[in-house]
């Protein structure tokens, strides 16, 4: 019986987790849901925003579902050690899956192209999806130091670093589109020109039905934003892709609509990337679209199950259209959208 870890965290994290856990109950009945602490609540209960029995869990999960991590600015959690605040958990909890992918899916959902600060005709249709790679590159590398009026970071990747993050962009536009656009600065960098070298000989070797392009960082973060739908999967290491899937982030609207999946060679993790907004948290309020997104991103790429994450997509499209919620310019609340969703589950009807 397939074992789901969830961690709601904090802020809105435990409301909008769940919600999407009822999705989870209402389509897949034989999954066993288990929940555990993580981020700043976690701390103020057992000392570490990481805690031992979390990480004992994790070792019997199929999948892991997160809610969200971290306090207001003025939080006392930000007053810690580094060690102990919320966003320490979060990264540790990543490094303990080894999540090396991550997916973030930028989807216009038809009939809310008028969110979008793009032109209607810009954000319709615009179905991206980035792969990034997520525990190289310059965030993580040791060769650092700050030396009186001097610092520097280094950018390092080897090729099995490359090739693996490769094959879940090849794998992936093998589902959709079969284009996958691989970002760098080869031109200047030497890192990306070994990037360029081992993604073209692994496409070349491997995945010969997949159309392979190469384009510079700075051209994708114009054309991402001038014509997003000439892109289906992106490709690209740490610091780059996260620059460009937060950029990519605003083209459907509103954060509360993105959903996001962590790969590696074992339990996958997925969670929304918006944050915990404090300010609205316990009113009941909270969008949890994006956290029903991510758990139907569990079922396609952490359960093989692409027809019940099918299911929970076009359901999500329907109560968004139905019953938008407040950051959507509608009137819904966390409760009324959940119940939509589920509602729709067997009567939605194929969109996009």
């Amino acid at each position: 019986m397939p074992k789901v870890i969830t961690l709601p965290g904090d802020g809105i994290g435990p409301e909008i987790t769940a919600a999407a856990a009822q999705v989870l109950r209402e389509v897949a009945p034989d999954v066993t849901l288990e929940e555990h602490a993580l981020g700043g609540g976690a701390y103020d209960v057992y000392g570490d925003p990481f805690p031992q029995r979390t990480r004992d869990a994790l070792s019997e999960a199929d999948a892991v579902l997160l809610g969200t991590v971290g306090g207001a600015q003025d939080s006392p959690w930000n007053k810690l050690p580094r060690p102990q605040r919320p966003e320490s958990g979060l990264l540790a909890l990543r490094k303990a899956l080894g999540c090396y992918a991550n997916l973030r899916p930028v989807r216009v959902q038809p009939g809310l192209e008028h969110l979008s600060p793009l032109k209607p005709e810009l954000a319709r249709g615009v179905d991206i999806l980035i792969v990034r790679e997520l525990l190289g590159g310059i965030y993580f590398d040791q060769d650092r130091k700050i030396e009186g009026d001097a610092a520097y970071n280094t950018m390092r990747y080897t090729t099995p670093e490359v090739e693996r993050v490769a094959r879940v962009a090849f794998w992936a536009a093998e589902q959709r589109r079969g284009r996958v656009t691989s970002v760098d600065k080869a031109n200047v960098l030497e890192v990306s020109e070994l990037w360029r070298r081992d993604v073209q000989a692994l496409r070349d070797r491997s995945y010969r039905g997949i159309h392979l392009n190469h384009e510079y960082v700075d051209s994708v973060a114009m054309l991402i934003v001038s014509n997003p739908s000439r892109y289906d999967v992106i490709l690209t290491e740490n610091l780059f892709g996260d620059i460009l899937s937060d950029l990519a982030a605003v083209i459907p609207g509103s954060l509360g609509v993105m959903p996001s999946a962590s790969l590696g060679d074992g339990a996958g993790l997925f969670e929304p990337i918006h944050g915990s907004a404090p300010d609205i948290a316990g009113q009941g309020v909270a969008n949890p679209a994006a956290a029903i997104l991510s758990a139907a991103m569990l079922l396609r790429h952490g359960l093989k199950r692409p027809d019940a994450a099918n299911q929970v997509d076009r359901a999500v499209a329907f109560a968004l259209r139905s019953h938008p919620t407040r950051d959507l310019g509608g009137q819904a609340d966390t409760g009324t959208f959940t119940r939509a969703v589920l509602e729709a589950l067997d009567t939605s009807p194929a969109v996009g």
